[in-house]
């Protein structure tokens, strides 16, 4: 049977008229509580794969469908075993969720298995010049990458109660495993993250003037707290230039800066500054975990930190320290 996932209403039979797919996915993501990074990926990948069947039903196609299709990924397309994964993610969900189904095959198709690769770690040399390259909002961000081992988006999400000037620390919230966790904030960027707070207050209440100023909460706490929205504490430390249509609910609102614009400078940056490694925000964390480590932290500590689930995670900074995770010097220095 022949289906086009885009069509407004899927006719079966006579008058049974039935939502379309896709909006059954993105209603399911929605109930669950993901992410809507997560409902634009998957979205994206039950198209891809119905229209790589020649749009035909998912309850119409099962294992022989899917191996093809992640084994054309691998193949033709050659992408990474995380996209793979991530594709065979969505499909399950599809499936299970959406569909509701539950069928023998959907255990037994394997996930590409990931290469184990060392992070990429600059040194404190180099971590100083590519912040010495970056100026303004984009430096502290990416301060509090290398300063706090934050994530990119949990740095662009920070909202303005997320950070302790005074006791030096800062509240990561929903972090990844949607878990919290406390970092350090480090004192080098207390004055410029006082000049951020000022400039986005000015932004802010320009916002309410004009009559918007809501900002997006998680987890239905604007119906439960009402008039929280407008709060200055629950407003993004880093808002973006200009307000926005939220894609779920169609209202305007200021969001976070965009992450591709750190994502940008960090990369000019690196550049500019000479250093031969393709390093990026990530590499920034890791620096931090590396460099912790040097200075002989507590594995423990930085597993906390960092927000590792398994300390095993964290174990391999270990092996990317200036002499090992051994502590073993090469035969050729010791002549």
């Amino acid at each position: 049977m022949k289906y086009t996932p885009d069509d407004e209403l899927e006719n079966t039979r006579g008058e049974d008229r039935r939502p379309r797919l896709l909006d059954m996915l993105r209603e399911r993501v929605r109930r669950l509580g993901l992410s809507i990074r997560t409902e634009t990926a998957y979205v994206d990948w039950a198209r891809r794969f119905i229209l790589a069947n020649g749009k035909r039903h998912p309850r119409d196609m099962g294992a022989i469908e899917v191996e093809r299709f992640l084994t054309d990924l691998a193949v033709k397309s050659q992408v990474s075993a995380s996209t793979q994964n991530q594709a065979l993610s969505a499909l399950l969900f599809l499936y299970r969720e959406v569909l509701r189904e539950e069928l023998p095959w959907m255990n037994d198709i394997r996930r590409a298995k990931k290469p184990d690769r060392l992070p990429l770690v600059l040194s404190r040399d180099e971590v100083a010049r590519v912040l010495e390259g970056m100026s303004g909002v984009t430096w502290l961000m990416a301060s509090l990458l290398y300063g706090g081992g934050l994530r990119l988006m949990e740095c662009v999400r920070l909202r303005v109660q997320d950070v302790d000037l005074v006791r030096r620390e800062i509240l990561i919230r929903h972090g990844k495993g949607g878990k919290d966790r406390r970092s350090v904030f480090p004192s080098v960027c207390v004055e410029a993250m006082q000049l951020q707070l000022a400039q986005a207050r000015i932004a802010h209440q320009r916002d309410l003037d004009a009559g918007f100023g809501q900002v997006w909460l998680p987890n239905a706490l604007d119906r439960k707290y009402v008039g929280a929205a407008r709060e200055w504490a629950w407003q993004y430390i880093f808002p973006a230039s200009q307000r926005s249509l939220d894609p779920r609910t169609g209202s305007e609102r200021r969001h976070h800066l965009h992450e591709t614009v750190l994502q940008r400078a960090v990369k000019t940056a690196v550049r500019r500054s000479g250093i031969e490694k393709p390093a990026t925000c990530h590499t920034l964390r890791h620096s931090f975990a590396t460099h912790l480590l040097e200075a002989g932290s507590d594995i423990r500590t930085i597993q906390e930190l960092l927000g590792h689930s398994d300390v095993s995670t964290t174990m391999i900074y270990t092996h990317v320290l200036n002499r090992g995770g051994s502590g073993v010097v090469s035969p050729l220095d010791r002549r």
